[in-house]
């Protein structure tokens, strides 16, 4: 590869995606993803949440398994209960390998979404899911680390707001490594082909 055309590839692989701010990084050689491929971004490296079951939970938690990890709130009209049945849809068509994949639904609206509601929430989708928040200062740092965007919209009454935000999920490999970000509406077939990339080999 010549350098005119080694300048094309690179520009090629920067793919700007929105108001999340995410780039994908790719390479000649490494594995082929329908999302996007983030390896090696400096940011969303970790958290410190309380799961629906009152247990603090970390990334290191889940060893082992790839995490698909979602910001949403559960009076979400449509994106997030979709966006929740896909991954639903994607650990039901992993077969046998479902077990390695842990699926996590962050709150951006804790001030409604207390722990009771939460497990209520997951329990429609999948019973290995699990709903983490933290309060509202600390979820708002922990949205700015993981350039996720969410703002209020007001409603008629002070506690029927919605809210815009960030759509798509991030998916860290087993050993805890942020790899992908997910775009909101990809077929779920094609988000188990990427998710078993990331698995290694019984």
């Amino acid at each position: 590869m010549n350098k005119r055309n080694a300048l094309k590839f690179i520009a090629g692989c920067a793919v700007f995606t929105g108001s999340a701010g995410l780039f994908s990084a790719c390479s000649p050689a490494g594995p082929k993803f329908t999302a996007i491929d983030i390896t090696g971004a400096d940011y969303a490296k970790d958290f410190v949440l309380t799961d629906h079951n009152g247990q603090a939970r970390t990334l290191k938690d889940f060893q082992g398994k790839v995490v698909m990890m979602f910001f949403g709130y559960t009076q979400c009209p449509d994106v997030c209960p979709t966006s929740m049945g896909e991954m639903a849809e994607i650990k039901r068509l992993l077969g046998k390998d479902g077990d390695r994949i842990q699926c996590l639904f962050v709150s951006v609206d804790p001030e409604r979404d207390k722990p009771e509601v939460l497990k209520a929430y997951m329990e429609n989708f999948d019973p290995s899911f699990l709903a983490l928040y933290t309060t509202p200062e600390k979820t708002a740092a922990l949205a700015k680390d993981y350039k996720v965007y969410y703002k209020k919209v007001d409603g008629p009454t002070p506690t029927s707001y919605t809210i815009d935000h960030t759509a798509g999920s991030y998916v860290y490999d087993t050993t805890g490594k942020l790899r992908l970000f997910t775009r909101y509406g990809t077929k779920p077939e094609l988000t188990v082909a990427d998710v078993r990339q990331l698995l290694p080999a019984r």
